[in-house]
């Protein structure tokens, strides 16, 4: 008998204040990955899927984003300002 399947892991990537695109407040939002493993015998061996997301803290709305806009934006967080902002999301700056 085998027993395989698949098992989620989700990561935080970081803290980032944006503008929501569903709200329009400026708040924080999450960044995570999510990793699903494929499982033999309980043993993650390799991953199936990866998907990036932001989740705005105020309202709870998520938006899934590419890699590349995850990236982006974590390197954003770093001070790093060669990327720019995600399609709907923009940077807060205080006036």
């Amino acid at each position: 008998m085998i027993i395989f399947g698949t098992k989620g892991y989700l990561y935080q990537l970081a803290i980032l204040t944006l503008v929501c695109g569903r709200c329009g407040n400026p708040a924080a939002h999450t960044l995570r990955k999510r990793v699903t493993k494929f499982t033999l015998f309980f043993v993650p061996l390799f991953p199936v899927s990866t998907k990036y997301a932001t989740q705005c803290t105020f309202c709870g709305a998520e938006q899934q984003v590419s890699r590349e806009q995850a990236e982006q934006l974590q390197a954003q967080e770093t001070g790093d300002q060669a990327y720019g902002p995600a399609d709907r999301q923009q940077p807060y700056r205080r006036p």
